[in-house]
């Protein structure tokens, strides 16, 4: 029964996102979400959310790495916009030191609230940090996985497809880096990110052995991402293996685009 279930499954799960992607296109734009607009037509998000767990129920583990990896990168970004249109507009709290139109307003929005997903319950924290980081060991998903602020890695106009999804994650690196919330240089000092102060540690593997190793393995790591996506002037400065490293503050204010 089971192997019939993931037969259907494989056979009925649609790889290309079709529905999600219509999503995307009415409602992203690079600068944001136009959340209002998506809560007053959300009937596409419901469905391709459906298909998740209906369509992929019991076959997800037969898939290749790359359908897996693409399908909770792309289940995660459909469950935050899920949560946001939940609780859209974000009613906040008064003493509160995340700003007022804040994902973080939301109780429990990554820990709590629960969705059925390949036959299985989860949270956001459940696919991110129980799922995707330990089972595909792949750091470009943290310029991938969408967490609804300013400071984060902008949406995808597009749903993560096996068949080019290294290229979509290293675009989504070199768009993330290129933009002041990923990185900047003043004289000699790089200010990025806090993603990597949080984590950094999964760059260290792929990343830290590019720079010669004067320094920590973490900030190697750092700098190594930094040459290899980063924008010339950065880039360069990596290379070179010295300079300050500073981590900018995050702006959890909502990614809201009328």
């Amino acid at each position: 029964m089971i192997q019939m279930l993931a037969l259907v499954g494989a056979l009925t799960f649609d790889h290309s996102y079709a529905v999600y992607a219509s999503v995307l296109r009415a409602q992203v734009r690079p600068t944001g979400v136009n959340y209002a607009a998506l809560k007053a037509d959300r009937a596409g998000l419901d469905e391709a959310i459906a298909a998740l767990n209906s369509s992929a129920a019991g076959a997800e583990a037969t898939w290749s790495r790359d359908e897996r990896l693409a399908f909770w990168i792309n289940a995660y970004n459909m469950l935050t916009l899920r949560a946001i249109i939940d609780h859209y507009p974000i009613q906040s709290r008064w003493l509160t030191l995340a700003p007022r139109n804040s994902i973080r307003q939301i109780d429990g929005v990554w820990t709590s609230l629960k969705w059925q997903v390949a036959g299985r319950l989860v949270t956001l924290d459940d696919i991110e940090h129980r799922v995707v980081r330990p089972l595909f060991r792949e750091p470009r998903i943290h310029f991938a996985l969408n967490c609804a602020s300013k400071s984060c890695p902008a949406l995808a106009l597009q749903p993560y497809l096996a068949d080019r999804l290294g290229t979509q994650l290293d675009a989504a690196a070199r768009a993330y880096l290129g933009t002041a919330e990923g990185a900047r240089l003043t004289d000699t000092t790089l200010a990025v990110s806090s993603l990597f102060k949080w984590y950094g540690e999964d760059f260290v593997a792929e990343y830290a052995s590019r720079i010669p190793a004067t320094r920590p393995a973490h900030e190697r790591a750092i700098l190594g991402i930094l040459a290899e996506y980063g924008p010339a002037a950065i880039a360069d400065q990596a290379r070179l293996g010295g300079g300050r490293i500073r981590f900018l503050d995050y702006n959890w204010s909502l990614n809201d685009q009328p």
